[in-house]
């Protein structure tokens, strides 16, 4: 419950929706005049307790900035799409102008059905991601609108969908060790997570663990803020976490460190696992991954006989070409070690398995039917967007991602017929700046046959490709419930404040744009307040139908803010162990080292190491030696948050640098605030060079950012490119290869 307000102000409790495990409860204080000047962490969350990320703390500069989309707009007709310079100024009078929502609604309905009437509804293309992880804001009103409409579907895969397809191979169901119980591990392993930089709210935990004499552990080939603190900082090259994981199994395996009646009740397929990894001992790991042999034989030791153990697993891992092998392989450690069995100790990838939101009720895919296609439409893989604006329908070769039947099925890659896309409706995403292959995006997004429409709250750098901009609530302006993918608590977001401007909610959006369009079933007139009821399916007595919500009253959300799932409600009397008790929702009802479900689909059924084609093992490597991070900025939200002063001042010491390390720099000329060129064949960007020994030899790193705040119009995003992880068809940004050199001396 929020803490009680002065005559004056009110406080609200809201939840933070943005991309982050943390979820956090934040309330808001709002003065008499509906303006909102204060947000701070809820105390009585038990994962956020009291704080609020460097990004959120100052969330009232975004949601009142000057530069905020407030009003729909359309384009002038004779203002070219493409890149334009930032300008705190709007620039509706150079390019676009203002309309009224009357006006924007029935021109955009009007194009969608003049599209669908010439090349079929499947013309049309949707793409969001998390901009909001708000249950109704990520995907409810929009998905019943394009259900309906016949639109493609995306296969929504760029983030996280190689490591949990991955994750579900081996367990069948996205669950972890709870954050709180962090603080009783006496080991903690951050394996590609940035917990310091980007999941902040379990820091405190760690701390905790730390002070009463826990070890932290950090592998990631860049020295991160987590790294940078850790007691040991395992600096691997990109690409090996499979190599590594399958190395440390193949000593705890030799040395007889694992829990022999762990593995006997809860497991299938060790004795096929234990014949695989004999083929990664130490001292053919090390070759890949940069170690020394002794080291590795010392972290298995150590991660295999300290009790509790913890492994904090994060998405970056399964951004290379092997990325859902190393997830499995990484996956299967706290298996092999019994660690499940001890409280603090375990894994935690993603939490979100927990939270089963009634998405059917929400999304309405029978829709489809009703649909001039009267059937689901094809699917498009949002990782392969240049691809699907500027081949698809034109060559029988192309290839995208087909649906599958269920989540533990890794996606393969096969044709997808249909026509070229013809429209394109963007929300929750900027995708002219996170979508790889930045180039070939780009030149289908300056299509002058292509209709873009986009519901944004800045002029990002997709917008400046938009017919029409749409003005979209930041969490503050609108209602919504939540989950989360690193805790286990359901909560309430109350709208705070008054949406400004003409800003709407993605709910009000599809609802208006649905009734434009004639569509005439109830469902496109439901409320925020409906279609929350709907996500808990509550029933006649008016508790949740949901797993594990079934004591969660609409009633009580909104008194208390949140609510602990039925596992998680009284932790100290009964933790919660997962993965210690059978049947678990894979084939076997067990844990599986051994995959039956990928050895049917012609795929390893074990977890192995396969060099990236773009790495230095590959043959591209002569041409452009380097291996390229193409890192997340930690003070931005993926491209989120970029264009803020203080935000951008929080990044100004890595802003358009490369990192590269001296000796990689002086056999190429280069000097600490060089101006260099960085390419490979997909594209090039001009970046200043900043010297970082840290890095392993053979690795540089620069950050993502928007393309249209760099010195040359573009971003890293050029240089990364549209192949696809072997499991789940996600995005490889982390397997990237490029060449530098030298085309300017430092002032």
């Amino acid at each position: 419950m929020a803490p009680a307000a002065s005559p004056h102000f009110r406080i609200v409790h809201t939840v933070c929706s943005h991309d982050c495990p943390d979820s956090c409860a934040v309330l808001v204080t709002v003065n008499g005049e509906g303006r909102a000047v204060k947000v701070e962490g809820d105390p009585k969350q038990p994962v956020t307790r009291g704080f609020l990320c460097g990004k959120v703390a100052k969330y009232l500069d975004r949601v009142y900035a000057p530069d905020r989309v407030l009003y729909p707009m359309r384009r002038k007709s004779k203002a070219q799409k493409g890149p334009r310079p930032h300008e705190h100024e709007a620039p509706e009078n150079e390019v676009f102008e203002r309309v009224s929502w009357d006006e924007a609604l029935d021109g955009i309905a009007a194009r969608l059905r003049e599209t669908a009437d010439r090349y079929g509804p499947e013309s049309i293309l949707p793409y969001s991601y998390a901009g909001t992880i708000g249950v109704l804001g990520y995907g409810s009103m929009d998905r019943r609108f394009f259900h309906r409409l016949g639109a493609s579907q995306l296969d929504r895969t760029i983030c996280s969908e190689a490591g949990g397809q991955a994750w579900n191979l081996v367990y069948g169901k996205k669950l972890g060790t709870p954050t709180e119980d962090f603080r009783l591990a006496k080991l903690i392993l951050a394996w590609g997570a940035n917990i310091h930089g980007n999941n902040i709210h379990l820091w405190p935990f760690i701390e905790e663990a730390r002070r009463n004499g826990a070890r932290l552990i950090a592998i990631d080939p860049y020295r991160t803020r987590t790294a940078a603190v850790a007691d040991w900082h395992i600096a691997i090259r990109p690409g090996t976490d499979a190599a590594l994981a399958l190395g440390l199994m193949h000593v705890i395996l030799d040395e007889g460190l694992e829990d022999r009646s762990y593995i006997a009740e809860m497991t299938h397929g060790f004795e096929q696992l234990a014949a695989r990894v004999r083929e990664y001992p130490p001292e053919r790991v090390a070759a890949w991954t940069g170690m020394r042999p002794a080291e590795i034989e010392r972290l298995a030791r150590e991660y295999a006989t300290t009790r509790p153990a913890a492994l904090r697993l994060n998405y970056g891992v399964q951004r290379s070409e092997n990325g859902g092998a190393a997830v499995r392989a990484i996956a299967m450690l706290p298996a092999l070690t019994g660690a499940w069995k001890t409280r603090g100790g375990g894994a935690q990838l993603s939490t979100s398995g927990a939270f089963a939101w009634d998405k059917k009720a929400l999304e309405r895919p029978d829709l489809a039917l009703a649909s001039p296609l009267g059937r689901l439409a094809r699917v498009v893989n949002m990782s392969q967007l240049g691809q699907a604006l500027t081949e698809l329908g034109q060559s029988s070769e192309q290839e995208t991602v087909a649906p599958v039947s269920s989540p533990a099925v890794a996606r393969a890659s096969t044709p997808a017929p249909g026509p070229p896309v013809h429209a394109l409706f963007v929300y929750n995403s900027n995708p002219a700046a996170t979508a790889p292959n930045h180039n070939a995006v780009r030149r289908g997004l300056e299509r002058d046959d292509l209709f873009t429409v986009v519901h944004e709250q800045f002029f990002t750098d997709t917008t400046d490709y938009a017919d029409f901009v749409l003005p979209a609530t930041t969490f503050l302006e609108h209602t919504d419930v939540q989950g989360a993918y690193g805790h286990y608590f359901v909560q309430l977001s109350k709208q705070a404040i008054e949406p400004l401007g003409e800003a709407r909610s993605n709910v009000w959006l599809f609802s208006n744009l649905a009734q434009r369009m004639g569509f005439t079933e109830p469902c496109f007139r439901d409320t925020p307040e409906e279609m929350i009821r709907q996500a808990l399916a509550v029933g006649a007595d008016g508790r949740s139908t949901n797993a594990d919500m079934e004591h969660i009253t609409v009633e009580e959300l909104e008194h208390e803010g949140h609510v602990p799932l039925a596992f998680h409600r009284d932790p100290e009397k009964q933790p919660f162990l997962p993965y210690t008790s059978d049947p678990l929702p894979t084939p076997s009802g067990k844990i599986e080292f051994y995959s039956e479900t990928l050895a049917a689909a012609g795929l390893d059924p074990l977890p192995g190491f396969v060099p990236p084609v773009e790495s230095r093992w590959g043959a591209m490597a002569k041409k452009y030696p380097l291996e390229l991070l193409a890192r997340k900025s930690d003070n931005y939200m993926n491209s989120t948050f970029a264009n803020l002063p203080g935000h951008r001042k929080m990044e100004a010491r890595t802003s358009q640098r490369l990192e590269i390390h001296p000796l990689d720099a002086q056999s190429r000329s280069v000097g600490e605030g060089d101006r260099v060129r960085v390419s490979n064949d997909r594209g090039a960007i001009d970046l200043t060079a900043m010297l970082n020994a840290h890095l392993p030899l053979g690795v540089v790193a620069a950050r993502l950012d928007w393309a249209k705040l760099q010195s040359d119009g573009a971003n890293v995003n050029v240089l990364t490119s549209e192949r696809l992880t072997d499991i789940g068809g996600g995005a490889t940004f982390y397997s990237t290869l490029v060449e530098v050199e030298k085309t300017g001396s430092s002032d």
